[in-house]
Parts: C-alpha cells; structure tokens; sequence
C-alpha cells in the first residue's frame, strides 16, 4: 500500500489549559496569534495537499454563552480535584457572551472556514476537554459528554467519527463509549514509557516530561511509523497510533531547532521508503509564540512531504480517511 502522512491537531485555545493558565494579557496574546495562524494554516496544508483532522473542543463550537448552557450535558464531570472542570471554570472564572467579546473560549467562524476547506475533518476532542483518566468522573459523565460533541457538532452538518483524548489521556475502558457514540477510530499514544498518562494531568513527574523533550532531538524512543498491521481495533475502535509529536519552537535551544525538524524528516522518509504511516500532532496554540519561526519549520516539514509524495507516492489521510481505508469493502 502507499505510504501515509496524517496529521491531527489538538484545537483547543484557553480550554486546553484554564486550570493552568491565567488569562493575562500575555496570554490573550498568544491565544488571538493563534487565531491570526489558522487561515495561514489552513492554506499551507491547500498548497501541499495535506489533509488534517482537527481535535476540537466542543465548547469552542457555539456562538453564545446561551448556546453552551443550552448544548451543555446535565450530566457533568464530578472531577476529585474541581479545578479540572471547565464548567467549574464558567462558573468561577466566568466567560464572554460571544466570540466577539471572548475569542479565547468561542471559535465558531474558525470552525466554519476549517471545514469549508478539502482535506480538512472536524473530529472531537470532547465537549468540555474531559479528562478520562480523573480520579472521581466516570464512563456514564464521559458518554454524556461524547453526546454533546456530536449535538454541537450538528451545526457544521457533521456527525464526528474520530476523536483525540484530551491531555492524550487515552483509557482503553472508554472505547465502547466513543463506539456507542459514533467514533470509530482514536490516535492512540506512543508505545514508548514517557508517554503512559495514567497519572493523570496534574501528577506527571519531571522525568517523564524531561524525557519526553529529549525524545525530539534525539533517539532516545522507539521506531516512530508503522505499517497496517500496528493498528489495532478494541470495542470497533481502530487506534491510531501517535509518531510525534511537533514541538513549538524554542529561542533558548539554538541548533536543537533545525535538529528536531530534521528528525522528523527523516522519520518521514523512513515511513515513505516501508510503505508506513507517519502520524504527526501538535496544539495550534503551540505555534502562538515565536509564529514566524514555527510556520517555516512547518513548511520545511510540508515540502519534504511534497517531495516524497512525488517520489515515492506518500498520501496525505485525515484520521477519517483512513477510517475508510481500514474499513472492509462490501463485497457484492
């Protein structure tokens, strides 16, 4: 079979970190550069024919704060630590009436342009980046949540098929929830040891996160693409598995820089020259800082791909394309 190239991002703005993040003005900052990078995005992947399956966060799919109330489940996340919760958030914190106001927590006229264009999938990343692996929520509050996406979602004329964990929280106990649901394929995390999140999102060690940096300059991991028969199927869900992950650019890391976008270069064409997979993944957001220098290390990495694609026949699958190719054909 061709070589594949997917891509899945992580579109989250502030709800990918209220608990952590304050929202100074630092931070709406990144969060409207961000914004700003999107439709640059959108069209580097048209020119390279790069098709994206974006994660995201239910939350992010309403105009009005009335829209979240009325969209929102009854049944809520009873988080041990409340501070996880972004509806403990809305209710402490507080958040705009619309996205004119609160562009930090509303993102409905950028889903819109992302899923007008070719190649471009809505996918969850659950309604209220719920986190499964939680000491205190439980299967029935994550079903009532994987209800709500796909009510939001509604809107865009999609019923969603794939579907990140957020924090890569991935547990196996939940896949017949995401399958009841309408999911049928998840990116699964690498099987290398830094990247196990049974700890939970508030618990990881330093060493696990340290090791996880190296990992992306030098060959401290395992093999990063994968043929088909690494994909597994548990409860009717494929699991896709993760190969790296982009990570933003750093001022303070000098050559480690160019080293990390060669690396995932050579991985590709590792993957192109097996006929493999090669998933890659980051946050928009990722990119809200130093966004000049991030934007070229993404357009080294896409005309690399434009290059095997051409000399080796590499394809670029969203997660819901491939789906349909792991999927038997009915046979008449």
């Amino acid at each position: 079979m061709k070589p594949i190239f997917t891509i899945s991002l992580d579109f989250e703005l502030h709800w990918g970190g209220f608990e952590k993040w304050p929202l100074d003005d630092a931070k709406k900052q990144y969060f409207l550069n961000t914004r700003k990078l999107i439709p640059q995005l959108l069209d580097l992947f048209e020119l390279h024919e790069v098709h994206v399956s974006w994660a995201t966060v239910g939350l992010l799919m309403h105009e009005t704060q009335q829209q979240i109330e009325t969209n929102s489940p009854e049944l809520k996340p009873t988080y041990a630590q409340k501070e996880l919760s972004a509806y403990d958030f809305i209710q402490n914190s507080g958040i705009g009436e619309n996205e004119k106001e609160d562009p930090f927590h509303y993102a409905d006229s950028l889903i819109k342009e992302i899923v007008a264009r070719k190649g471009q999938e809505l996918s969850s990343h659950s309604f209220a980046h719920y986190y499964c692996n939680e000491a205190g929520q439980t299967t029935e509050q994550f079903d009532a949540d994987s209800k709500a996406i796909q009510k939001a979602a509604k809107k865009y004329g999609k019923s969603l098929k794939s579907l990140v964990f957020p924090r890569n929280q991935f547990n196996a106990d939940y896949l017949k929830v995401c399958k009841a649901n309408g999911i049928e394929i998840i990116r699964s995390n690498p099987v290398d040891w830094w990247w196990n999140t049974a700890d939970g999102a508030l618990n990881e060690s330093k060493w696990k996160r340290l090791n996880r940096g190296l990992d992306a300059y030098f060959n401290i991991g395992g093999k990063t693409s994968y043929g088909i028969a690494a994909i597994e199927k548990q409860e009717g869900v494929y699991l896709l598995p993760a190969s790296r992950l982009l990570r933003p650019y750093n001022p303070k890391e000098s050559f480690l820089n160019q080293k990390k976008i060669n690396r995932i270069k050579k991985e590709m064409t590792v993957a192109a020259q097996n006929g493999e997979f090669y998933h890659l993944w980051w946050h928009p957001h990722n990119f809200g800082n130093h966004s000049e220098e991030n934007m070229a290390g993404l357009k080294e990495i896409l005309s690399h791909f434009s290059f095997l694609q051409k000399e080796y026949g590499m394809e670029s699958l969203n997660m819901g394309e491939i789906l349909e190719l792991l999927q038997p054909k009915a046979v008449d």
